[in-house]
């Protein structure tokens, strides 16, 4: 069933303004964005838009907004870690970027690690500013892009959400290629296959970490579970833990290649050869992977095309077709020296 446009019969501006007890005219300025309304109204305004499921007739919007031709790239994360070390998110803004020049619209790239960034992000997007949104590297149950498609606002997300509404979504077969890592060590003959989890607020940790218990449920092999932040320290700290808890480790599959890489640094200041001591798989392909020491077995996940099919399918959704509610891109296991 795909994804489209709201149906008929959907509730009026002035049942909101009803109940929130506030005049269509204030009611208006708060769903257009105006930062001119009190907090207290804006919230009533709000809460009354969610409880009534109201959706800002299109036709009305675009008297005032038109078409802008801009869509927003909505990053949940501070600064410091989306232009870091971490090659993800320079590669999936291009694959992004590429797509939006090839249909002639523009980008526009915002950035949301506090609650205070989402409400600016919400007033920027209702004000019509913006013609879609998409939202990556979510945490937790973020309200983010639920909201937004309440306000009948295009959003695409790059994984399904932790909440009980889930928007469409461009991801990628993370249990699938977590598994196939895992098999990789299974089937090399490694008997103590550890791992280094993602967080677990986010939809990439968790379901890497279920294609590796599951692949080791099958083999008859006991998890060996550390958890990281996607960070080259994080996955340096955890090798440590795990080879704290487990001396006797001979691989370990890394959810990202950035914890990979530091997973690697423990190893050889632990003294152990990779991969004769122990076995290193990694996630993501970044370019990094190649020039580790040794270069990294990794799983590869398509990011530049995550961006362009999100691009593709949001410029479906802003055009009034209805479009799949998930698509879900594969991975691929990539076979270098450190395993």
């Amino acid at each position: 069933m795909g994804v489209g446009a709201a149906g008929r019969d959907r509730p009026t501006l002035e049942q909101v303004a009803a109940r929130a007890g506030v005049s269509r005219a204030t009611a208006s300025r708060v769903i257009n964005g105006s930062p001119t309304v009190a907090s207290h109204i804006r919230e009533a305004v709000l809460g009354a838009v969610q409880a009534l499921g109201y959706l800002p007739n299109p036709a009305a919007r675009s008297l005032v907004t038109q078409r802008t031709d801009s869509f927003a790239l909505v990053v949940p994360e501070p600064t410091s870690r989306v232009f870091s070390e971490d090659q993800f998110f320079p590669a999936l803004i291009r694959g992004v970027s590429q797509e939006l020049e090839a249909a002639d619209k523009q980008l526009v790239l915002m950035l949301a690690s506090s609650a205070t960034s989402h409400d600016r992000i919400e007033r920027y997007a209702m004000a019509g500013h913006v013609d879609g949104v998409m939202v990556v590297s979510m945490h937790g149950a973020d309200p983010l892009p639920a909201t937004l498609a309440r306000m009948g606002i295009p959003v695409i997300c790059n994984e399904r959400t932790l909440g009980a509404s889930t928007p469409p979504y461009v991801g990628v077969d993370n249990i699938g290629g977590a598994a196939a890592a895992t098999r990789h060590l299974v089937e090399s003959g490694r008997q103590r296959i550890a791992t280094i989890a993602g967080p677990q607020d986010m939809i990439g940790g968790i379901d890497r970490l279920t294609g590796y218990r599951t692949e080791l449920r099958g083999s008859r092999r006991r998890s060996i579970v550390a958890l990281g932040d996607f960070t080259r320290e994080s996955g340096a700290a955890a090798m440590r833990q795990l080879l704290d808890d487990d001396p006797a480790l001979d691989a370990v599959f890394v959810a990202s290649d950035l914890m990979a890489d530091g997973a690697l640094r423990t190893l050889r200041q632990a003294g152990r050869q990779v991969p004769d001591d122990v076995a290193v798989v990694g996630f993501d392909d970044i370019e990094l992977a190649r020039y580790t020491e040794p270069p990294l077995t990794t799983v590869r996940q398509p990011i530049l095309d995550i961006g362009r099919e999100m691009v593709r399918q949001l410029l479906r959704l802003a055009a009034g077709e209805e479009i799949e509610p998930a698509l879900v891109l594969p991975t691929q296991l990539v076979r270098r020296d450190s395993a």
